[in-house]
């Protein structure tokens, strides 16, 4: 009954939508033929009237002075034109159908006689026109004059339609189909040859990208407890670190069908285009459930909408987002559809797009530490031929913080390096000059530097190499050298520790190392120089940190004034507090810099000779400043690291060979008890 009465009460209702009809193309066509008609109609091709008269009715028209031009031709054809005001005495009723230039044709009895009439006449007063006896023209060419502009207007009308309409040469690209998905779907053994094999390191975040693969291929294993399918999963990653790489891995191993695209796709100058691509493809791949639909850079589109209006504007990418979050998770059901998406910025991404339910899963591409760097040095080495003398740890060890794609341009690098010099394998020395190169651009050999500059240089490296060596947690010498490279005129080379936790005694040994070489310059030479204006920014960016954001400072403890807000110009504190923190960065890095004189003062015979050696040779190595200092006492991180991995290796291995030997013995211990059961079994049937 409630029921009824509702329904009731919404039909007594007036009916306030505006019932607005739908652009239809076809009233596009018929605007574009009228204006085709119109151009026609009033150009000059459109057919002008004649009229057939006998000879004599033509004399009396010229007697009467209706004439004001006559034609004579070979086959004794007339062609005569009208006065515009005496088209009516001529045609009659039609005269408003004739056009602007009517003629009427005749035929004279030769072109003798109309010319003596013509004459005649003009001496009479009653044709005051010309007359002209050109050859006859064919008629094919006239016709064609009127028709040509015509068919060139049709033509290029036909053509512009279908470029619009995506046909023809326009491809899926026309203005009519704008509003449709970029997307590339690769089906099942299509092009794409990547799988999870060509994928090193990335353990953590590969084993969670494969967990979805096999739950397309075996959802049963899942289903049978209870479990779902993730309905997306976001990549999230330094630039470089196998974002995508993950993504073609998923495209090459997955049985479905798999849409990649960028998150720029779907902007566009026109407005609603990105949310109608975004319906496109969640259209295509609901036809291809189960299917997974990958989103590279999503930040292009995903990110945070704004808190203000934009001026009463419309935002597109706003839109679009929220056409996207409506199909990810909305009031319809998008089941089989997986979403993976990359990008290396989340910070800005939308609250609503993070959620669980769109994106379940933030798998973390990190960059890859010392054993992962070994493995991806391992794929890419693969095509290049290399001698005895690489050492992959050492070339692990030399490149921290690189990404994957680093590594890449490394060993790509190292080859071209080694093809420049002629050599048949890539050595181990390629590898490092490739390193340098990256790190620290190309060697200059030819720039001019005066004796006095070298000697200044060389103290300035020395002493970064001397105070690094000398102290506890100061990054591992590898080599100085005083040949310009890049911008810098010299530098010193060392193996960072990778360390998950850092304390405050760790970096203010790196602080005192990188203010060591202004230090030796002020010591020794009595003047300080330009060459350390990169270690003073440095030093004073660490010193800024230590204290605003890591709250390691004695007047300021335990204070973080990070502000994450992008776009914010208020500091999280004081004009006061500004002057504090502006104190206490003064006070530690000079704290810093007088313990790096004290050091290099303590060791200044140390340091002299390793200046002197590298003036000498322009590059010294780790073992000729431990022939100087002594070998250094403390072990480094990454060697630890390494050594550590060594033994779990070896004990995975000890302990698989001994659960391989246990299960051939017990499989020994199975078949003698099979044998004694036989004969037993033999001699009791022999009795």
């Amino acid at each position: 009954m409630d029921n009824n009465s509702s329904n009731k009460n919404n039909s007594n209702k007036p009916n306030n939508k505006v019932n607005m009809s739908k652009f239809n193309l076809n009233w596009m066509y018929m605007i574009i033929a009228l204006m085709l008609l119109g151009l026609w109609w009033g150009s000059d091709s459109r057919g002008a009237g004649n009229k057939a008269v006998t000879y004599s009715e033509f004399q009396d028209y010229v007697k009467n002075g209706y004439v004001s031009k006559v034609l004579g031709y070979e086959d004794k054809s007339i062609e005569a034109y009208l006065k515009p005001n005496s088209v009516g005495a001529v045609f009659g009723a039609d005269s408003t159908k004739v056009g602007r230039n009517p003629i009427i044709t005749s035929r004279a009895p030769s072109t003798d006689k109309l010319e003596e009439f013509l004459q005649a006449e003009k001496e009479a007063g009653h044709f005051d026109g010309t007359s002209d006896y050109p050859p006859k023209s064919d008629i094919f060419p006239a016709i064609l004059i009127q028709v040509l502009p015509l068919v060139l207007l049709i033509a290029l009308w036909i053509f512009f339609m279908r470029r619009m309409s995506g046909g023809g040469s326009g491809g899926p690209g026309g203005v009519f189909n704008v509003g449709k998905s970029k997307a590339q779907l690769f089906e099942k053994g299509g092009a794409i040859k990547i799988t999870f094999k060509d994928v090193a390191g990335l353990a953590e975040a590969k084993q969670e990208v494969e967990e979805i693969v096999e739950f397309l291929k075996e959802p049963q294993k899942y289903t049978d407890l209870g479990g779902k399918i993730p309905k997306g999963a976001l990549l999230v990653g330094p630039p470089g670190t196998g974002k995508t790489l993950l993504a073609k891995a998923v495209a090459g191993e997955a049985n479905v069908p798999f849409f990649s695209l960028a998150g720029s796709d779907f902007v566009e100058m026109f407005v609603g285009v990105g949310a109608s691509r975004v319906r496109d493809l969640f259209r295509q791949a609901k036809e291809k459930a189960p299917c997974i639909v990958f989103i590279d850079e999503i930040d292009a589109v995903g990110r945070a909408r704004a808190k203000a209006a934009a001026m009463g504007g419309n935002d597109e990418r706003e839109n679009t987002l929220n056409q996207l979050l409506t199909e990810m998770d909305g009031f319809g059901s998008n089941s089989g559809v997986i979403i993976l998406a990359a990008t290396n910025r989340v910070d800005v991404l939308d609250k609503a797009l993070l959620r669980a339910g769109r994106f379940d899963r933030q798998i973390h591409v990190d960059l890859p530490d010392v054993n992962e760097r070994k493995e991806v040095f391992g794929v890419h080495l693969r095509p290049i031929k290399i001698d005895n003398t690489v050492d992959v740890e050492l070339l692990a060890r030399q490149t921290p913080g690189f990404s994957g794609a680093d590594i890449a341009n490394v060993c790509n690098e190292a080859a071209l390096i080694a093809a420049r010099h002629g050599k048949k394998f890539v050595e181990k020395q390629d590898f490092l000059d490739a390193v340098d190169r990256i790190v620290g651009g190309l060697e200059k050999k030819t720039k001019i530097t005066t004796e006095e500059e070298r000697r200044s240089i060389a103290i300035h490296e020395a002493g970064h190499a001397s105070i690094s060596w000398l102290l506890e947690y100061a990054n591992p010498l590898i080599k100085v050298t005083i040949v310009p490279r890049g911008r810098a005129l010299g530098a010193a080379w060392y193996l960072p520790e990778e360390r998950q936790i850092t304390t405050k005694e760790q970096m203010l040994d790196e602080m005192c190392a990188t203010l060591g070489g202004r230090a030796a310059e002020d010591l020794f030479l009595g003047r300080i120089s330009t060459g350390a204006m990169n270690d003073l920014e440095r030093v004073t960016k660490q010193a800024y940190g230590m204290i605003a954001y890591l709250g390691m400072s004695d007047k300021l403890p335990n204070l973080c004034y990070y502000n994450n807000e992008e776009y914010s110009f208020n500091r999280p504190y004081s004009e006061k507090t500004a002057e504090l923190i502006d104190e206490e960065v003064k006070r530690m890095v000079n704290e810093q810099y007088e313990r790096a004189k004290k050091i290099l003062s303590d060791n200044k015979d140390g340091h002299n000779q390793l200046a002197q050696q590298l003036i000498d040779k322009e590059v010294i190595f780790a073992e000729d400043v431990e022939a100087i200092f002594g070998k250094r006492p403390w072990a480094s991180r990454s060697e630890e690291i390494i050594s550590a991995s060594k033994t779990s290796k070896e004990l995975k291995e000890a302990e698989e060979q001994e659960a391989a030997r246990a299960e051939e013995a017990e499989k020994e211990v199975k078949e003698e008890e099979s044998r004694n059961t036989e004969a037993s079994d033999n001699t009791e049937s022999k009795n």
